[in-house]
């Protein structure tokens, strides 16, 4: 009875493990919507835009490919005046911290050692994308935002499952295509290039808002467009998160705003309109109210890495944060 009772266990086991295994296998894609800061996000707080998948890794800023054991995956996104590219591919961990591995990860940072770990990982890996200037120093340009990204921004995650073949059909279409930048604020922008991605998974699911953002295509509008396409389909287990800003001396980043949002709550822009043209000025606010809104998560699941787990949370499981990060409930 003893022996047959082991049997059971041991059987019980495997099935656990094997469920756990296909869960950490499980593929995804997610949105990152990261605040803007700095000066010109003062400016335009649409924010930026960026596409993880949780199945699909770098081989080189360029190229793609399935991911091997024990990685995390892949960030990709549209920059203006990046090595002459459309588009570029960093690993998960650089892109959000400018380090290799969990273990690197600092828990607080100051403006000082955000620029010496950025500046390390170019060197090593991204060279020829950012190559230093005449004097030896780092070059300037848009370069920063592929690594130590959560030094700048707070992000918002909302994330869908996919399929092996998607992500091998993505992959396929991403390798064979010309990369080459025509970066375009209005109508090639990062948030275009979610929307295209995004699509390329779930066909007609993210679309441009022609009343709150007046065509333009932002990060909010992407990320509505996701929510709505996510609450008409549950089978893809839509999940939000949010990756907090590291702590430190950096200043904190503002909240994404659209276009019709951005003009209806700043006092700079919306007074002066008001005077100059109140019907102009009533249009944009009814526009925000109407179709320009994204109710964010009260308490999403925040994504926070640690050396012995993928989240500092009690609820996390066993430590195996292979191409799982983005899935796990912190119970926040």
């Amino acid at each position: 009875m003893k022996q047959h009772l082991r049997y059971l266990v041991r059987a019980l086991c495997a099935v656990l493990l094997g469920i756990a295994a296909s869960r950490s296998a499980e593929a995804s894609v997610a949105l990152l919507m990261e605040e803007p800061y700095g000066a010109f996000g003062a400016f335009n707080p649409t924010g930026h835009a960026a596409i993880y998948l949780s199945q699909v890794c770098a081989d080189g800023p360029t190229q793609l490919r399935m991911c091997r054991d024990g990685e995390y995956g892949v960030v990709i996104s549209r920059y203006h005046k990046v090595g002459g590219y459309d588009w570029i591919a960093v690993p998960l961990i650089p892109y959000l911290y400018a380090v290799n591995s969990v273990e690197q990860i600092p828990a607080s940072v100051d403006k000082a050692a955000v620029a010496r770990l950025r500046d390390s990982y170019r060197r090593e890996y991204l060279e020829q994308l950012a190559p230093d200037e005449e004097s030896g120093t780092p070059p300037k340009g848009e370069w920063v935002q592929l690594v130590g990204s959560s030094y700048d921004r707070k992000i918002y995650g909302f994330q869908m499952e996919t399929t092996r073949e998607q992500d091998e059909r993505f992959i396929a279409s991403m390798n064979d295509r010309k990369n080459v930048g025509h970066f375009n604020l209005f109508f090639h922008n990062c948030a275009d290039f979610s929307r295209i991605a995004l699509n390329a998974y779930f066909p007609h699911a993210v679309h441009r808002n022609f009343v709150a953002d007046a065509g333009l295509t932002t990060p909010k509008q992407v990320a509505r467009s996701l929510v709505k396409y996510g609450r008409k389909h549950p089978e893809l287990r839509m999940r939000e998160f949010v990756i907090p800003q590291v702590r430190g001396d950096m200043p904190r980043s503002h909240s994404v705003d659209g276009v019709a949002e951005a003009l209806a709550k700043s006092k700079k822009y919306i007074v002066p309109l008001v005077v100059l043209n109140p019907e102009v000025s009533g249009a944009i606010v009814v526009a925000y109210l109407m179709d320009g809104r994204l109710k964010m998560p009260k308490n999403p699941n925040v994504f926070q890495v640690s050396e012995a787990d993928v989240t500092d949370a009690p609820r996390s499981g066993s430590g195996d944060a292979r191409r799982t990060l983005l899935m796990e409930d912190t119970g926040q």
